[in-house]
């Protein structure tokens, strides 16, 4: 299987698995995964967000999920426990169709670390 076939399928998954625990089986679009990545990574699990919060919460995700690429490091925590990253390397241009190919291959690569998938 090629590696865009293997990360086709995989991402098939966590869209499906993530759909039906957090959407009741509704389809859930990369802006919203990376969110969820957010609140997961912020471990305010039962709080509910302003919509300011929600940005911060997806580019909480953002860095975390680029971080083995060497794009971000993981710097400190606040007083009200929010992560903080620095950029350690700026994100090269990048076509929406590459980015989004970055960010599902980030996705996927996220949720085999956590044992949420294969």
């Amino acid at each position: 299987m090629s590696r865009d076939e293997q990360l086709k399928e995989r991402w098939e998954l966590v869209v499906e698995k993530l759909s039906a625990q957090f959407a009741d089986g509704d389809k859930l679009d990369l802006d919203a995964i990376i969110y969820l990545i957010g609140v997961q990574e912020l471990g305010q699990l039962d709080r509910k967000f302003k919509k300011d919060h929600k940005l911060d919460l997806m580019h909480i995700a953002i860095c975390r999920l680029l971080e083995p690429y060497g794009y971000y490091e993981f710097d400190y925590f606040d007083e009200d426990k929010w992560p903080h990253y620095k950029v350690k390397e700026h994100l090269p241009t990048l076509k929406a169709g590459e980015q989004s190919v970055l960010m599902k291959e980030a996705i996927v690569s996220y949720f085999i670390e956590c044992k949420y998938i294969e």
